[in-house]
């Protein structure tokens, strides 16, 4: 699997490919249709597969002050659209230059700079300066420039309810973590380097392994069951306060797991922590000993809860 930029000359065996093209941030049960179409239709041809993302998500160059609301990063990415099957994954740095490119420009592109043979969308794919180009005028454009095109419709759950990325953001701000796992078919994981904090979990028997939330969104504040997926591949059960620690002076947003009959050193480690269920709100206590008391509980429900949730790589 081959991470590929914009900027640079695509290589020569991957030119002639299928481009499944989109944001696919989340890469969601959506996404995923979008891309196995793609690969489906390379193997058929004998073709190269690549997946075409943007970073930054163009909300964030014309709203940038819009708070965090990423799924997944680039490295998450990558590893998700290799094991779907792609070859390379090209990233489309979105700038003001991309952002102001006619369609018509933008679908030569496709064709001139990565050589695309055909290119495979979701329905509601749109391109170009003010979104002036769809997957009409793609097919269109695409005639005249010697590139065929695909749309492939929208993924609906079990209620006729469209699989979306803000959908998923929306059940994970609401705490609703099963939802989020069955739309994007794993549950949603921040991933990040392990940092030093003020060591306060070791001093009353749960020492923490601090992870910053960077980019990823915010789902709701409280304490989570949570899986984690070390560098060596190793996987720790454990719970979590993703929040701003309110019984604490100062307050300080981190994600901040303890991970059960575990004593190694993680500092500098970077890792990734599923959130796999919603245990409850934050709360502020009268004094460490309710907190500690509370934790207990909260840990000896998120073992029970892990035990019954199948491990999801």
């Amino acid at each position: 699997m081959r991470r590929l930029d914009s900027g640079a000359p695509m290589p020569a065996d991957l030119r002639g490919a299928i481009v499944a093209l989109g944001n696919f941030d989340g890469f969601h049960l959506g996404h995923q249709a979008v891309v196995a179409r793609a690969v489906e239709r390379a193997r058929a041809e004998g073709r190269p597969v690549i997946v075409a993302t943007f970073d930054p998500h163009p909300v964030r160059l014309f709203r940038p002050d819009t708070p965090p609301f990423r799924l997944t990063s680039l490295d998450q990415r990558e590893r998700l659209f290799a094991a779907a099957g792609a070859d390379a994954m090209l990233v489309f740095h979105f700038d003001h230059a991309l952002a102001t490119k006619t369609a018509d420009d933008f679908a030569a592109m496709l064709v001139d700079e990565i050589g695309a043979a055909a290119v495979v969308t979701g329905e509601d794919f749109t391109f170009g300066r003010n979104k002036s180009g769809n997957v009409s005028r793609l097919a269109q454009l695409g005639r005249a420039l010697g590139i065929t095109n695909e749309a492939v419709t929208a993924v609906v759950d079990a209620e006729g309810n469209v699989v979306s990325s803000s959908r998923i953001r929306d059940v994970l701000k609401a705490g609703d973590c099963a939802t989020a796992t069955a739309l994007m078919t794993r549950p949603f994981a921040i991933q990040g380097i392990v940092q030093h904090g003020d060591k306060l979990g070791r001093t009353i028997g749960y020492p923490t392994a601090n992870v910053d939330m960077g980019k990823y969104l915010r789902p709701a504040y409280g304490i989570y069951a949570v899986r984690a997926v070390l560098p060596d591949g190793r996987v720790l059960d454990g719970a979590a306060n993703l929040g701003i620690r309110p019984t604490f002076d100062p307050p300080k947003e981190l994600l901040e797991p303890y991970f059960f009959d575990f004593s190694e050193s993680l500092y500098g480690q970077c890792i990734e922590v599923q959130l796999i269920e919603y245990l409850r709100p934050e709360a502020k206590f009268d004094g460490l000993d309710a907190l500690v008391a509370q934790m207990d509980a909260d840990c000896d429900r998120a073992r029970q809860i892990l035990a019954a949730t199948p491990r999801v790589a």
